[in-house]
């Protein structure tokens, strides 16, 4: 949704306000509370209001957020809506306790490490009546909506992305194809449903060195390969090389700053579905698109370890 349709609708969102509370206080939590508390003008995030945060630390107050017990959270009425930004292997968890609250739930990607984890909230949430929505700001990058656009409209040969980054633990993070899923979820919205044909990692301990590879076949039957490398040293960085019937893509497209990030995109269109404003059509695409990146990662993870 632009913008300018925000600003144009604004009249229509009327008074109702929705108490949110994050949980977890690192990064992400911490940008979380920032754009709550600053909300973009004549847009639906001005219908959030932060309650407060929970965090395992003891920190009292963040800007002006004060710290709350998780039961608290889960009792009080004046609280809607939960961000959850705490580690990836607690996200079920959070989820699970937030919705059987009869909470509206934001979670980072990944929301579960199985698919069938990820089916019984989403139908744990359909039960409810409640918004389960999974942020995606990798989508929502400028550095990804130009490689849409050079993407766009052409036929695919075949392509490569190659991630590079520094070392996660797996214990917080979760098995490679989980914790990068947002690469997946750059291969999936570009070129459509996948299927995994192999897949293989290399992980040294020793040297906190992981090298996760997976091919894919396209609908059409084309070849994809997605790189997953993480080492201390290791610059944080995509390289693509998509090779089309009209030419070659291999370097990323320069992209200018957003007027606004990422984060804040993502907590409106969130503000968006507590409102009604956004189409059973749209959430189903959303949904599907969620569920198979979980299914291949769960695919990729199965025959690593096989």
């Amino acid at each position: 949704m632009s913008f300018s349709f925000i600003a144009k609708q604004a009249k229509d969102w009327g008074n109702k306000m929705f108490g949110v509370v994050v949980v977890g206080i690192g990064i992400a939590g911490s940008v979380r509370i920032r754009d709550l508390l600053n909300p973009l003008q004549q847009s639906p995030s001005e219908n959030l209001n932060l309650v407060g945060f929970v965090s395992r630390r003891n920190l009292g107050q963040v800007n002006s957020a004060k710290q709350i017990s998780l039961e608290e959270a889960l009792q009080r009425k004046d609280i809607d809506a939960a961000f959850i930004c705490t580690n990836n292997t607690n996200h079920e968890e959070s989820i699970r306790l937030f919705l059987e609250a009869g909470k509206h739930v934001l979670v980072e990607y990944p929301m579960a490490l199985s698919l069938n984890a990820a089916r019984d909230l989403w139908q744990l949430a359909e039960q409810k009546g409640n918004v389960l929505h999974v942020e995606h700001i990798e989508l929502l990058t400028e550095e990804y909506k130009q490689l849409k656009k050079e993407v766009v409209g052409k036929k695919l040969v075949e392509g490569v992305l190659h991630f590079t980054g520094g070392p996660l633990d797996e214990q917080q993070s979760g098995f490679p194809a989980f914790s990068g899923i947002a690469r997946l979820t750059w291969l999936v919205d570009l070129f459509g449903d996948l299927t995994v044909t192999s897949a293989s990692i290399e992980d040294v301990k020793e040297d906190n060195y992981s090298k996760l590879t997976a091919h894919f076949l396209t609908a059409e039957s084309r070849p994809l390969t997605w790189i997953e490398e993480r080492s201390p040293g290791l610059k944080r960085e995509k390289k693509v090389n998509f090779s089309f019937t009209t030419g070659t893509l291999d370097t990323m497209p320069a992209a200018s700053r957003a007027s606004v990030g990422p984060f804040m995109q993502d907590q409106n269109l969130f503000a968006f579905k507590l409102l009604g404003q956004v189409s059973r059509e749209n959430l189903a695409a959303e949904k599907k698109r969620i569920l198979h990146c979980i299914d291949l990662a769960e695919n990729i993870r199965q025959l690593c370890k096989h």
